[in-house]
């Protein structure tokens, strides 16, 4: 099995996820894809993906008023990632933000994520 680079980026809770989303941009490894939900439809992220030709996969909100194709066969594998959240938000700390320092709260985070994939295998 081949390990591949991992990016984290913890924002304050306040914070919409599509600024995360285009810090970590730059520390994602050569792909063709990426998928992602409505939350992720701004011209400034695809363009960010499009810059580094990267396709994005993401469907259009409501509020577009021209809807931007994207491949709904592909998009139906974002299930995955969700899943995993699911699992990773079944540990009560988590899921409620026990922790008031960040250090603390992606630690438990990592702890959380390394025992689910290790569950699984």
């Amino acid at each position: 099995m081949q390990c591949r680079p991992l990016a984290l980026y913890i924002t304050p809770g306040h914070r919409a996820d599509i600024k995360g989303a285009v810090a970590l941009t730059a520390a994602l490894p050569p792909v063709k894809y990426l998928l992602a939900d409505k939350a992720y439809d701004a011209n400034h992220f695809r363009g960010t993906l499009m810059n580094r030709k990267i396709e994005p996969v993401i469907p259009s909100t409501a509020s577009r008023k021209t809807s931007i194709p994207y491949d709904r066969i592909r998009y139906t594998h974002r299930n995955v990632v969700e899943r995993m959240f699911g699992r990773i938000k079944d540990w009560r700390r988590i899921a409620t933000r026990y922790d008031k320092l960040a250090r603390n709260f992606f630690s438990a985070t990592c702890l959380a994520a390394i025992i689910c994939f290790w569950i699984k295998q």
